[in-house]
């Protein structure tokens, strides 16, 4: 009797313990596209700690300088914003330009890494990100 409960409760255990195969909310839209940094509209990549927002995605990209030559990108479309019905994408934080914003949802997320902060399970969808050392980044999934 006290195997059988035994076993019964590991069971039940790793039953609940293993978590959930779901999907990422965000849709995987695949593109390729380069940019020359050096263009007044990509300007502010040229320095660590930039960003620019480019078209393509979801909801368009953000992309970041995290260092000299360390570029990131993620898709400005929310994942807490599962159903898709909120009009705008991802925005920086006006007090700290290191996090995004859904306004229809109040989550928030790192520009450093897409991790979630606050009001997501999931982290923001990443992008591929090559950089040819002078003036063109691809971006791409």
């Amino acid at each position: 009797m006290k195997v059988r409960f035994i076993l019964m409760f590991a069971v039940g255990f790793l039953l609940t313990a293993c978590p959930q195969n779901t999907a990422h909310p965000v849709p995987n839209i695949p593109f390729d596209v380069s940019i020359n940094i050096t263009l007044p509209s990509y300007s502010s990549l040229q320095g660590v700690s930039g960003f620019a927002y480019v078209n393509g995605g979801s909801r368009g990209i953000i992309v970041y300088r995290r260092g000299i030559s360390d570029f990131i990108a993620f898709d400005r479309h929310s994942p807490a914003d599962i159903a898709g019905d909120c009009p705008q994408p991802l925005i920086q934080d006006a007090g700290n330009f290191l996090m995004l914003n859904d306004t229809c949802n109040s989550a928030q997320f790192s520009l450093y890494d897409g991790s979630p902060i606050s009001g997501s399970n999931f982290g923001l969808r990443q992008y591929v990100v090559t950089w040819d050392g002078n003036q063109t980044l691809r971006i791409y999934n």
